[in-house]
Protein backbone atom coordinates (compact mmCIF):
# COMPACT_ATOMS: atom_id res chain seq x y z
CA UNK A 1 0.00 0.00 0.00
CA UNK A 2 1.24 3.50 -0.74
CA UNK A 3 0.84 6.52 1.54
CA UNK A 4 1.62 10.12 0.68
CA UNK A 5 4.14 11.66 3.08
CA UNK A 6 5.33 15.22 3.45
CA UNK A 7 8.87 16.23 4.34
CA UNK A 8 10.21 19.45 5.79
CA UNK A 9 13.92 20.15 6.00
CA UNK A 10 15.16 21.82 9.17
CA UNK A 11 18.49 22.51 10.83
CA UNK A 12 18.23 19.16 12.64
CA UNK A 13 17.39 17.10 9.55
CA UNK A 14 13.96 16.21 8.17
CA UNK A 15 10.53 16.12 9.71
CA UNK A 16 8.14 13.73 7.95
CA UNK A 17 4.46 12.98 8.39
CA UNK A 18 1.59 11.18 6.72
CA UNK A 19 -1.40 13.52 6.22
CA UNK A 20 -3.77 10.56 5.72
CA UNK A 21 -2.91 9.17 9.17
CA UNK A 22 -3.36 11.96 11.75
CA UNK A 23 -0.57 11.99 14.32
CA UNK A 24 1.70 9.68 12.31
CA UNK A 25 4.98 11.59 12.31
CA UNK A 26 8.69 10.89 12.41
CA UNK A 27 12.05 12.43 11.60
CA UNK A 28 15.55 11.65 10.41
CA UNK A 29 18.89 13.31 9.92
CA UNK A 30 18.72 12.59 6.17
CA UNK A 31 15.81 12.36 3.73
CA UNK A 32 16.37 8.61 3.33
CA UNK A 33 16.51 8.05 7.09
CA UNK A 34 13.28 10.02 7.55
CA UNK A 35 11.54 7.93 4.89
CA UNK A 36 12.67 4.68 6.50
CA UNK A 37 11.53 5.96 9.90
CA UNK A 38 8.07 6.96 8.65
CA UNK A 39 7.64 3.48 7.16
CA UNK A 40 8.11 2.05 10.66
CA UNK A 41 5.77 4.69 12.11
CA UNK A 42 3.05 3.88 9.54
CA UNK A 43 3.30 0.15 10.24
CA UNK A 44 3.04 0.74 14.00
CA UNK A 45 0.16 3.18 13.52
CA UNK A 46 -1.81 0.67 11.43
CA UNK A 47 -1.18 -2.13 13.95
CA UNK A 48 -2.59 0.00 16.76
CA UNK A 49 -5.62 1.02 14.67
CA UNK A 50 -6.28 -2.67 13.95
CA UNK A 51 -5.97 -3.61 17.63
CA UNK A 52 -8.31 -0.81 18.73
CA UNK A 53 -10.97 -1.89 16.23
CA UNK A 54 -10.99 -5.61 17.04
CA UNK A 55 -14.27 -5.59 18.95
CA UNK A 56 -15.89 -2.75 17.03
CA UNK A 57 -18.40 -2.96 14.20
CA UNK A 58 -17.01 -1.63 10.93
CA UNK A 59 -18.17 -0.95 7.38
CA UNK A 60 -16.78 0.41 4.12
CA UNK A 61 -18.23 3.38 2.29
CA UNK A 62 -17.62 4.47 -1.28
CA UNK A 63 -17.19 8.13 -2.19
CA UNK A 64 -17.87 9.15 -5.81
Amino acid sequence: MKYKVLLKKSEEGYAIWCPGLPGCVSQGQTRDEAIENIKDAIESYLEVVEELGVNEESAYVEIN
